[in-house]
């Protein structure tokens, strides 16, 4: 960010749905950091607030505890709406709230930014392309999802919101940003969300077999959550015409079995594989175009996956270690 750039920022109020999130409480940090006043909103659905303890003293950052499946009421400059749990493990455990989250939630964070005049950035993801056709995947390819699924609450919900947004721009004007967010790790997984990353790490860390469903040659994409909030923040900035979906993602692409083999040499465990049947509607292969973000947004992941690794593993035998002090059950 250049240094006008920080300067404009700083006189700003931003509102970051699903800022006690994975992700949200990253771009939180990052925005204090850049001088802006942060409003967080979360209902700790998934969200945890010890992700944002270490800001609730600060000046220029506000908690507010709120369901945007309600409407809200304030005044800010710029939205980040990334609120909706991520995981299947989640949004499949209350399948309707999480489509209401997603339309509901648009349509009223859209209605703010339109009642303010705020630029908006939707939290979308790479499952809009469901099990993707084509290979790697680009903005224009429409998507294969399977609409009455398991996974479709959130995969349609998340289309469905990307229509809201489009629609509100078009008809109302609202200046909207569209981040097609592919996988992403980092400290703050939640570490009982089923993604891979976080499990394969805590089952390795305990020396317990690791979790493959199907025979592990499924790839995916994973990006270091430091580059992540970097696209998201280059996004929200990018020129008044940037409107239409942009992959986010790292384009290096590694199959599961893979991924378990380097956690298991990584943290020197006695884990076995224990592989059981792949889930319904479960994506072969996922992997980013990233051309329109590296065009538009001069951006592209820099943390490589073996660095990003080392600071998860770290926050995750941190976790384990306070949960074992605690005499809790991990």
């Amino acid at each position: 960010m250049q240094q006008g750039e920080f300067k404009e920022l700083a006189r700003k109020r931003i509102l970051v749905t699903g800022g006690a999130g994975f992700i949200g409480s990253h771009l939180c940090r990052r925005l204090l950091d850049r001088g802006a006043e942060v409003l967080c909103v979360d209902n700790f659905f998934t969200g945890s607030r010890d992700h944002v303890q270490e800001m609730q003293d600060h000046p220029r950052f506000e908690l507010l505890r709120h369901d945007i499946t309600f409407p809200l009421y304030v005044e800010v400059d710029e939205i980040y709406n990334l609120a909706c749990p991520a995981s299947p493990i989640h949004y499949q455990f209350d399948p309707v709230q999480t489509t209401k989250t997603c339309v509901h939630g648009s349509i009223n964070m859209l209605g703010l930014a339109k009642r303010v005049k705020a630029r908006i950035l939707q939290a979308s993801t790479s499952e809009v392309y469901g099990d993707p056709e084509t290979h790697p995947q680009t903005e224009d390819y429409w998507g294969r999802v399977n609409p009455i699924g398991p996974r479709s609450c959130y995969d349609e919900g998340k289309r469905c919101a990307e229509t809201l947004f489009t629609d509100y721009h078009r008809q109302h004007g609202v200046p909207i940003r569209i981040a097609r967010i592919f996988n992403t790790f980092g400290p703050r997984m939640h570490p009982n969300d089923g993604r891979v990353v976080s499990n394969f790490i805590l089952q390795a860390l305990q020396d317990k077999p690791i979790t493959i469903y199907g025979d592990g040659s499924q790839t995916r994409s994973f990006c270091y959550v430091d580059d992540m909030v970097d696209g998201l923040t280059a996004l929200m900035h990018a020129p008044d015409d940037a409107h239409l979906p942009v992959n986010l993602g790292n384009p290096e692409e590694r199959t599961i079995l893979n991924l378990a083999e380097i956690i298991i040499e990584f943290v020197n465990s006695r884990s076995t594989i224990d592989f059981r049947p792949l889930p319904q509607d479960d994506p072969r292969r996922r992997r980013p175009d990233i051309s329109q973000a590296r065009e538009k947004l001069g951006w592209e992941p820099r943390v490589s996956m073996e660095d990003g690794l080392r600071k998860t593993v770290e926050y995750f035998e941190g976790l384990l270690r306070s949960r074992r002090e605690e005499g809790a059950e991990v």
